[in-house]
């Protein structure tokens, strides 16, 4: 329970002391990244208090996005409750209304005939693969990245690479089962594109930034609010 509470604190500073697209260092009054030009989420007041609440708990963070989602829900929620006992008073008040009517016949539906020749499945088409580069790796979760190939891929989440191993690899699995492709961990310190000292959870290999930025969104709707495409360069 220690070293989990630890890596959970961890997470907390890496989120509000680095930049969640680039990984650069921060200050806590800083408004953009000097580095990417990203707007930094705030680091103080309300929201941030309930993201350090939901990392405590959980040991990771979807996203700013999932209390604006939350309370949509609520209110849908509340919404069809309200519809739903505003039908039932006024069914009760008004009572139920029966209208004679003469005998009707039912006529039985005619059988319809069923094909008995099997569908010729050699003609259909296949669905195209996925534009990404080939890759080297076990397991979903555990995926490696190419020791000799560049490319495109979706940062889910970066930890400090001194003591943040656990906590990635509890991200990738967590990805990995969200359905997310060739997801893994690398260290940033090999690869020229990425800030050195980090460790940082991808999901896909993709050969141009057009492809990587049409699965981002994939990304976001599985649970990782930041994630966003980078490349990987050695």
């Amino acid at each position: 329970m220690a070293d989990q509470a630890t890596e959970r604190e961890n997470a907390i500073t890496a989120a509000e002391e680095t930049c969640p697209r680039c990984g650069a260092r921060r200050a806590p009054d800083q408004r953009y990244c000097l580095d990417c030009g990203l707007r930094l989420p705030a680091v103080t007041g309300r929201l941030p208090s309930l993201r350090r609440r939901w990392i405590h708990r959980f040991g990771w963070y979807p996203g700013d996005w999932i209390w604006v989602a939350l309370l949509t829900l609520v209110v849908a929620v509340a919404g069809a409750g309200a519809a739903i006992a505003l039908t039932v008073s006024d069914a009760s008040a008004n009572g139920p209304a029966y209208v004679a009517t003469s005998p009707v016949t039912v006529m039985q539906p005619a059988a319809v005939p069923t094909a008995t020749t099997p569908a010729n499945t050699a003609t259909l088409p296949t669905a195209p693969e996925p534009q990404t580069k080939a890759g080297r790796g076990s397991r979903n979760g555990r995926f490696n990245w190419p020791k000799t190939e560049d490319g495109w891929t979706i940062v889910l989440v970066s930890y400090p690479r001194t003591n943040g191993t656990a906590a990635a690899r509890r991200t990738a699995t967590q990805a990995a089962k969200a359905g997310l492709p060739r997801v893994g961990v690398l260290d940033s310190s090999g690869y020229a594109s990425l800030q050195p000292g980090y460790l940082v959870v991808f999901t896909g290999i993709y050969a141009s930034q057009a492809d990587a930025d049409a699965a981002v969104s994939t990304a976001r709707q599985a649970g990782f609010g930041g994630a966003y495409s980078r490349q990987i360069a050695r």
